[in-house]
């Protein structure tokens, strides 16, 4: 559901849903919009920048392993899939905050540009995927001449 929120509204939502727990802790000290979705759904930050050969995407997705995480590309939409598991709570420790997300996620967006899928390189390092996707020498877009009569 979050995939049809703009990454820009989502971050005003989020700093806005941040806010309030703020104000809430410092007057009552209980959060109610702790209850938030980062916990069941949560959605890797990712930049897309473009270059005249390649597309480049680089997302946020810390405390994974690369092997949880799944990479789609069906024409220009790319979906990366992944889910963060809870580690193990101990049973003597009383906790005071819990701020760490986990859960599944998918985060699909069409790409500016066609790729070549056999080409791509990836790479995981330090929580941050990146992917740089080649573009195919033939783009979609053809100009079509109009022939009067």
């Amino acid at each position: 559901m979050l995939d049809l929120i703009p990454s820009r509204e989502r971050r005003q939502l989020d700093r806005f849903r941040s806010e309030m727990d703020g104000l809430f802790d410092r007057f009552f000290d209980w959060r109610p919009f702790d209850l938030s979705i980062r916990k069941s759904e949560w959605m890797p930050a990712v930049d897309v920048s473009e270059t005249p050969k390649q597309i480049v995407v680089k997302a946020e997705i810390p405390g994974m392993e690369a092997k949880d995480i799944d990479i789609l590309l069906n024409g220009r939409v790319l979906t990366l899939k992944g889910e963060k598991k809870t580690e193990q709570e101990e049973k003597e420790e009383n906790y005071h905050k819990v701020e760490r997300s986990y859960g599944a996620f998918s985060r699909s967006f069409e790409l500016p540009a066609d790729v070549d899928a056999n080409k791509v390189k990836t790479s995981y390092k330090d929580g941050v995927l990146k992917l740089s996707l080649p573009k195919t020498k033939e783009q979609s877009v053809k100009k079509i001449e109009i022939k009067t009569t």
